[in-house]
């Protein structure tokens, strides 16, 4: 009864001159406490699944189910505070905002979750230190290296202390060094 996240036959197509289906009629349990590993070639649907849990897709259909509670696709507020408060997502890119500084793009999601400002900059300011990049506060995306932004984003999908953490080849913009010392312990 610990199911974090389940899907049921979950499907996902996507239509532009053809209809392209990535996922057909997955289902499976998620449990509490358990780390996940997706394998699978370039183009097979593991991104397509990640963006489907974390509720930034809908699927064409089937059913996702958080904590017990079936997702309505139609709620796109009751969703994004759903996101915002339990799920942390780092992306295979970055996608850190590029008119905002480092500390910006971490506090931003905090108060996306309901935080106040204050609250919120002080724990950016504790992630941006635990990640090794105190220093680069106030330094934009452009003025940062790959690795660098690829830590930003880690740092900001962590804020909220989210329940699911969906990762999508998180530590690829990273050396091996900086991988282990931050992130593979």
């Amino acid at each position: 009864m610990n199911n974090l996240i389940q899907i049921s036959n979950l499907n996902k197509s996507f239509v532009n001159r053809k209809k392209i289906t990535v996922l057909k009629k997955i289902s499976y349990k998620f449990k509490k406490g358990n780390i996940y590993s997706l394998m699978g070639p370039s183009g097979s649907g593991k991104s397509t699944l990640l963006n489907l849990l974390s509720l930034i897709d809908r699927p064409t259909s089937g059913t996702i189910s958080i904590e017990n509670k079936q997702i309505d696709f139609n709620n796109l507020k009751k969703n994004d505070l759903l996101r915002a408060n339990k799920i942390g997502i780092i992306y295979q890119q970055d996608n850190l905002l590029p008119d905002f500084t480092a500390i910006e793009n971490i506090y931003l999601a905090s108060l996306a979750a309901g935080n106040n400002k204050k609250l919120s900059i002080s724990k950016a300011k504790i992630l941006l230190k635990k990640v090794g990049l105190l220093s680069r506060s106030n330094h934009y995306p452009s003025q940062l290296s790959g690795g660098e932004k690829q830590r930003v984003s880690i740092a900001r999908a962590l804020i909220n202390n989210p329940q699911i953490i969906l990762a999508d080849e998180p530590t690829g913009s990273l050396d091996l060094g900086t991988a282990k010392k931050n992130f593979l312990k």
